[in-house]
């Protein structure tokens, strides 16, 4: 089952649209997926479902709402993919990190679900290893997370899992920032990160001209094991 469901801010003076998937039984946990900079589109709904399909309340809020409500992107259309970037350019990353402290407050408190994790993909994949940072999320793992070298600052505040995944040739992680989360973050006790040789930011995507089948499926059964592991 799914639906829209209206989430308050954490000040509680606006509120903002998340989509819902449901499991047919009582969730195992909740799992917040944390869209790209494409917006809660087809592909990022695609992941809701499949992880309820899993036993997992699956949850992603629209992060772009200050910007524009409900913006659903193709990055497979130039004139959308830029207009992507430009988007990004303007959303402020800390503001997103409260947003999705709410939405954990409102699967912990609304729907009832105590054990939460999120996974993102690209600007969600930052967003993820930020929340692991600075909220109490219960586990987190990023896809082809962007800019991580410059947040690793903050690693000394994950105290709860998180898997990174990251592909060896990503048009929008040179191989200098690779090296620098390794680096930094190989002898973190609670950080794994996992290499995916020769393929390009977006892999693990749903649909479009990005999606690497093999890889997708290696790095999705990662994620499976980590949050059967770490949330059910």
């Amino acid at each position: 089952m799914t639906e829209t469901v209206s989430i308050s801010t954490l000040e509680g003076d606006a509120k903002f649209d998340a989509y819902v998937a449901r499991p047919t039984q009582k969730p195992r946990a909740a799992i917040i997926v944390i869209q790209e900079i494409f917006g809660v589109n087809t592909g990022i709904r695609q992941k809701c479902d499949k992880l309820a399909a899993e036993g997992y309340l699956a949850i992603a809020p629209d992060l772009f709402w200050r910007l524009e409500p409900g913006v659903e992107l193709d990055p497979d259309v130039e004139a959308e993919f830029n207009r992507a970037l430009d988007l990004m350019g303007k959303f402020d990353q800390d503001q997103g990190i409260k947003d999705i402290e709410a939405t954990i407050h409102f699967v912990r408190r609304e729907e009832g679900v105590a054990k939460v994790g999120c996974v993102g993909y690209c600007l969600g994949g930052r967003l993820a290893y930020m929340t692991a940072a600075r909220t109490d999320i219960d586990a987190s793992v990023g896809y082809y997370g962007v800019g991580i070298d410059g947040l690793l600052g903050e690693k000394h505040a994950i105290a709860n899992p998180l898997m990174l995944h990251v592909p060896t040739e990503d048009g929008f992680v040179d191989k200098a920032t690779q090296k620098a989360m390794h680096e930094g973050l190989d002898d973190h006790p609670k950080v794994t990160l996992h290499d995916y040789e020769g393929l390009d930011h977006g892999f693990a995507t749903e649909i479009g001209k990005r999606r690497d089948e093999e890889a997708a499926n290696i790095a999705d059964g990662r994620t499976s094991a980590f949050f059967t592991e770490h949330l059910a």
